[in-house]
């Protein structure tokens, strides 16, 4: 049987870079999986490939940003699923246009980036939990990021979300653990993404460009995969980590454990 079977996952941001890889692996582990996320044809490719996974995938068009849609959404995966055993709240965005010093970042910029990496974390988590406390289980992982631990010029709003993310996961792990729930966060390094290839292309680099740079930067010695940052969350969410609550991992090729990039 496998690890996952007869088990629930929503998976934010789902359709394309880390989280379509976390979609995939809960998929082949035996869970049925909820991939949410606004891009419907990237959604719907995905969910189409769950033919050949001893699980299933179905598409969630939803801005999770909004409350009533992650109100909406936790219902019908009810519905559909009968429960939602994991959460993982993967979504998120740094705009190449908000690529700025602090004091030139637009307000509404800073608000939609604040909204979905981290406003959505807390949504989708409100949402969640009534349905995990009921059955006295459940695990809740968000994607924050290496930037939340030590940051560099121009991502003023992403790192404060990322900072957020690290902050809401130790908050929530305290509050929930009385009724079995856990809550933990993965911290990515550079990660071979559509959001990193578009930041690639916005300072010129290229590919070849980039990936010396993670060789470089990384001492493992090569960019990460969307792959590695799943490994890393089914360990978390499985009951090898049952001891394991308001901590993260560093899934970064060893970049933290250099002290400093900036």
């Amino acid at each position: 049987m496998s690890d996952f079977a007869n088990k629930s996952v929503v998976v934010t941001g789902g359709a394309k870079g880390i989280g379509s890889g976390i979609v995939k692996a809960f998929a082949m582990a035996g869970a049925r999986v909820a991939c949410v996320d606004t891009d419907e044809v990237a959604g719907q490719q995905i969910s189409g490939e769950a033919e050949g996974y001893s699980g299933d995938i179905r598409f969630y068009k939803v801005d999770v940003s909004e409350g009533a849609e992650c109100a909406s959404l936790c219902k019908s995966v009810i519905s559909d699923f009968g429960s939602i055993d994991v959460l993982c709240n993967n979504v998120g965005i740094q705009p190449t246009s908000s690529y700025v010093a602090a004091h030139e970042l637009p307000d509404e910029m800073w608000d939609q980036i604040i909204d979905v990496n981290l406003k959505s974390h807390f949504l989708m988590s409100k949402y969640s939990l009534p349905h995990m406390i009921k059955a006295k289980s459940g695990v809740i992982i968000n994607t924050a990021s290496v930037q939340g631990l030590q940051s560099a010029a121009g991502v003023s709003a992403y790192a404060a979300s990322k900072g957020g993310i690290l902050s809401l996961t130790r908050q929530l792990a305290l509050e929930y653990a009385k009724y079995g729930i856990r809550v933990l966060a993965v911290n990515p390094g550079t990660i071979d993404t559509p959001l990193v290839e578009e930041a690639r292309i916005h300072t010129g680099q290229t590919k070849e460009e980039l990936n010396q740079e993670a060789v470089k930067s990384h001492p493992v010695g090569r960019i990460g995969l969307p792959s590695d940052i799943a490994a890393a969350v089914l360990f978390l969410a499985g009951e090898q980590a049952s001891f394991m609550t308001g901590s993260y991992i560093n899934v970064d090729g060893g970049l933290m454990a250099k002290g400093a990039w900036a």
